[in-house]
């Protein structure tokens, strides 16, 4: 009898805790936010080239290659697009300004 006690007691502890956790909105990282922002306002500035103009000069050179997306860099004003080839992760690094490869890695 004294363990139901306490297992009544735990249950009524840690339920409104889970439903409190589960009723608090989950917030997505800021980042990509300030990311978006950072390319958009340099972008209107002439500093960089478009994401699509990037991707079109870019995506026919990765032959074999399936695109996963991009990442921006603000500081090094520099895109990374990510491919996958044969279950690897490849990532090509390009110059935002002028749309050169300026890296290369897996």
């Amino acid at each position: 009898m004294g363990t139901m006690k306490i297992r009544h007691a735990w249950i009524l502890f840690v339920l409104p805790v889970f439903v409190a956790a589960l009723a608090v909105p989950a917030s997505a990282p800021a980042e990509p936010a300030n990311e978006q922002g950072e390319v958009r306002e340099q972008r209107k500035a002439g500093h960089v080239r478009p994401l699509r103009q990037i991707e079109q000069l870019i995506l026919p050179r990765m032959k074999g290659m399936q695109y996963l997306g991009p990442e921006y860099d603000p500081i090094a004003m520099a895109y990374r697009l990510k491919f996958i080839k044969d279950g690897k992760v490849e990532f090509v690094d390009v110059d935002a300004r002028t749309a050169r490869i300026i890296n290369y890695s897996r």
